[in-house]
């Protein structure tokens, strides 16, 4: 019998934040999704800690990191996991830990992306998206634009 995937319980925003000009933008996947590796199953809910049961999934960060990565061949030097982001959601099998990676370059990597059939989007661009994941998305544009987050 195969060992379940690690990464099953987690997923990921990918973002990048301009300084200069506090442009803040989302990857977007193929799948229209907004979270890496698959959006989250029908009828999750969110919470900002820890549900009970969470147990190994609160670890996992650097693996996160390292498998998207890997997959798509990013510099690791340039995706930096954001430690003060920390959110969760309950679905039928269990916790799912949410991490934000944020790409550390002066521009958004917009070329490098796209080759991934995905792209960066500003907020605005992605109204009709997945509402859990919308809300995901405010809780980042309050740790990056609300001044509690430092580059």
């Amino acid at each position: 019998m195969n060992a379940p995937d690690p990464l099953q319980r987690h997923r990921a925003i990918l973002a990048h934040f301009d300084s200069y000009s506090a442009a803040l933008m989302f990857v977007r996947w193929e799948d229209g999704s907004l979270l890496w590796p698959a959006p989250l199953p029908e009828g999750s809910s969110l919470s900002p800690a820890a549900p009970a049961g969470a147990g190994a999934q609160a670890a996992g960060a650097e693996a996160v990191r390292a498998a998207v990565i890997a997959q798509h061949g990013f510099n690791a030097e340039e995706l930096a996991h954001a430690a003060d982001f920390e959110h969760w959601a309950q679905t039928a099998d269990g916790p799912v830990r949410i991490h934000l990676l944020r790409f550390t370059t002066p521009d958004a990597p917009k070329a490098l992306v796209e080759a991934r059939n995905a792209g960066f989007k500003h907020m605005t661009q992605l109204r009709g998206a997945d509402k859990n994941e919308l809300l995901l998305l405010r809780e980042v544009f309050n740790l990056i634009i609300g001044g509690s987050a430092r580059d």
